[in-house]
């Protein structure tokens, strides 16, 4: 079966839009692929700087044709029925339908249509300019002669305007060859905006800028190669950090790790060239935390310390180049010390300003007071400052000051369910947004908390206020750490919580791919807080808006999701007003357990079964009683049941109640015999009103027993 390789090439595209976009253009063009009828048997998609590239194998080389009945209306139909059913079906006469006949509908017209199947390069060529169109870049530009104004030309190429390609950065090239394994490739020459896609590519901007002829994708990753460009991210990024840890090793230092910062320099490098800067000692009086941040930050270098240390860091620098150099490095390792050296004086400069930039203590005794500050402390003197100065955090939320004092009740409803110390907790929400007034953090955002932990260890802060103080901006992140302790979490609880209900109460809500408060980033922190550390936290007394809980339960749904439960078992247990998520996913937990046994996949069908007749005599406005009539039950089988739905629904409420949901799931278990044996010797349908009203009832009772743990009319399967 044939292969499809296909290439973008462009001027260099942002390192952190790189992964994504090549996902994009996986599944757009797979997706493409399949609805227009082709299969295939793997895709995998690349990238690096100057390109995005998919490798799609056994591709099959045509669509099936299909065949299909259209149905008409009827025979005795106005004329222009007929006519409109004729264009659509491609017929040229009445004649050419068939006539069917329906019990109940009478007689009616059928076109039996067949499409030929389509050849994969006709499909490809026709999709592919659309879906280059149509690329979701965040940010894209226009560019090359089509992007002039229509009406004007230039090079035999039309100008478009307004209508010409959109691209994250220039479109240079497009390489497309189709054909199978070992025979030959050929070209699908599609064209967009001048652009005719080719089997030509090209290497390393300086290493080896010539045209590249190439044929299939093994071909054209040897290629590459050749011309200094490594396809594989992942392998670049393999080199990167090897490397990194060989150099630093041979000169007696340990690389300082950095995943972020390792994906980004991957992406920045098509030829990665590990090298080794420096820059003088003296800059290491200034905190290790500036230092990495100001290195990462303006010239994505990876820090080094001294083997066997990890609270210090060495005067030297490991730096990522794409040029492979004749003197060996020395100029570009000459040349980013240089930048270091400035950027490092810099910092120095913000770090001895921010120890000796105390503010006048007779204008902050109102400040003080209020928060019950010690102004003889640098940290309590800034967050005076902070206060005393007005320093807005939004226009209809107030200023910092007078959030630091919501979020300081927020933390003592929220001390006691974390199992904090109510004190440290409250000393640490007072300082935690004191070194926003720092010069350090406001050079480097980044440093928020960190440079708040340092302050508060210098001045004799208790350890737990100190970290607090560092860790309650964290979780930033689905892979970033929880805080470190229960003063921590719940300071960082009540600064997230005070963020969203904020925001809500303004309606400054998230909206489509919009979120520029990063409030699902909060609301995902507050899930991984409460499931990660099993808080028993009840949202709804905090979150009172039920739009807000409906918003948590999304960034639920995504946490569960990510750790592998399925969407309907999360639908089966999540109900619109549940605010305590850690049961929600001790429910979640338990019953995927029990739907993957036996027991629970023979309940399962039973009770869809019981659900479906009973939604359908519930749609028909038949109301089903609530309880079931024990003089009504005839059979041996709806006695059965019923006792054993009794049992069942008060061992399951019990276990419940204890939080024991794998009991609860076993209670439930007990149905499956009873409900079987129901299904088998039991006509619901009875000719006696009664007895069916009773029967009906005994299904409602089924559905309630199992409703305490979960909705299992919501799981599939």
């Amino acid at each position: 079966m044939p292969d499809l390789l296909l290439e973008l090439r462009s001027e260099e595209i942002p390192a952190r839009m790189q992964r994504k976009a090549a996902g994009d253009l996986k599944k757009m063009v797979t997706d493409a692929l399949v609805d227009a009828g082709l299969t295939y048997e793997g895709a995998r998609e690349y990238w690096t700087p100057r390109r995005l590239t998919l490798d799609i194998r056994g591709l099959t080389a045509r669509s099936a044709d299909i065949k299909e009945e259209k149905k008409g209306p009827s025979v005795s139909a106005p004329q222009g029925a007929i006519d409109g059913f004729l264009r659509g079906a491609g017929l040229t006469s009445i004649d050419q339908a068939i006539v069917k006949t329906d019990p109940k509908k009478g007689d009616f017209y059928v076109a039996y249509m067949e499409k030929p199947g389509r050849a994969a390069e006709e499909i490809i060529a026709d999709a592919m300019p659309g879906i280059i169109r149509a690329f979701p870049w965040p940010k894209s530009m226009r560019s090359g002669f089509a992007s002039m104004p229509k009406g004007s030309g230039y090079g035999g190429i039309e100008g478009k305007g307004m209508e010409s390609l959109r691209w994250v950065r220039p479109l240079q090239s497009i390489v497309c060859t189709f054909g199978p394994e070992h025979d030959e490739v050929q070209v699908i020459p599609f064209e967009i905006d001048g652009i005719v896609a080719s089997n030509v590519t090209y290497g390393h901007r300086f290493h080896a800028p010539d045209a590249i002829a190439v044929k299939r994708f093994d071909d054209y990753v040897s290629s590459l190669e050749r011309a200094k460009v490594i396809l594989d991210a992942e392998r670049r990024k393999d080199i990167i950090l090897h490397d990194a840890r060989d150099i630093a090793f041979a000169n007696g230092l340990d690389l300082v790790e950095d995943e972020g910062l390792l994906e980004e320099v991957s992406g920045l490098v098509e030829w990665p060239q590990v090298l080794l800067g420096t820059f003088e000692e003296d800059y290491l009086s200034i905190p290790a935390e500036i230092i990495r941040l100001t290195i990462k930050t303006n010239q994505k270098c990876f820090v080094v310390r001294p083997q066997g240390e990890s609270d210090k860091l060495s005067n030297h620098f490991i730096l990522i180049s794409n040029i492979q150099a004749t003197d060996g490095g020395k100029e570009i390792m000459h040349g980013n010390g240089k930048v270091v050296r400035a950027r490092l004086s810099d910092a120095l400069h913000f770090w001895k300003r921010d120890q000796g930039d105390l503010p006048d203590l007779d204008t902050l005794q109102a400040s003080a007071a209020k928060f019950d500050l010690d102004l003889k402390k640098p940290l309590d003197q800034r967050m005076a400052k902070l206060d005393a100065l007005n320093v807005t955090f939004h226009a209809k939320l107030g200023t910092q000051g007078e959030r630091v004092a919501r979020i300081r009740e927020l933390a003592k409803v929220l001390a006691p369910i974390g199992g904090a110390d109510a004190a440290l907790v409250d000393r640490a929400v007072v300082l935690a947004k004191a070194d926003l007034r720092t010069e350090a953090v406001g050079e480097f955002p980044e440093l928020q908390g960190a440079m708040g932990r340092k302050y508060a260890a210098l001045q004799g802060e208790d350890a737990s206020v100190a970290a607090a103080i560092e860790d309650h901006w964290k979780p930033n992140g689905p892979s970033d750490r929880l805080p470190e302790d229960k003063v921590g979490l719940t300071v960082a609880l009540a600064d997230k919580l005070d963020t969203l209900v904020g925001f809500w109460a303004i309606d400054e809500k998230p909206t489509g791919s919009k979120d520029p408060y990063a409030l699902r980033r909060a609301a995902l922190g507050v899930v991984r807080m409460i499931l990660e550390k099993g808080i028993r936290l009840p949202l709804a007394s905090v979150a009172k808006d039920a739009d807000l809980l409906s918003f948590f339960h999304d960034r639920l749904k995504v946490y569960l999701r990510d750790q592998g439960a399925r969407h309907d078992i999360i639908d089966a247990v999540l109900t619109p007003e549940a605010d305590d998520l850690l049961m929600v996913a001790r429910k979640a937990e338990a019953l995927t357990a029990f739907i993957t046994s036996e027991d629970g996949l023979n309940l399962l069908a039973g009770t869809k079964r019981a659900t479906q007749l009973l939604a359908a005599e519930e749609k028909k406005g038949t109301v089903v009683a609530d309880g079931v009539s024990e003089a009504l039950l005839k059979l041996d089988a709806e006695k059965s049941l019923f006792a054993a739905i009794q049992s069942a629904s008060k061992s399951a409420a019990d276990a419940v109640s204890s939080e024991d949901f794998r009991s609860a799931m076993q209670a439930l278990s007990t149905l499956r015999g009873p409900v079987d044996k129901f299904f088998e010797d039991v006509l619901v349908n009875d000719e006696d009103a009664a007895i069916r009203a009773n029967r009906l009832a005994l299904l409602k009772a089924i559905r309630e027993a199992t409703a305490t743990v979960a909705d299992f009319s919501k799981i599939t399967g």
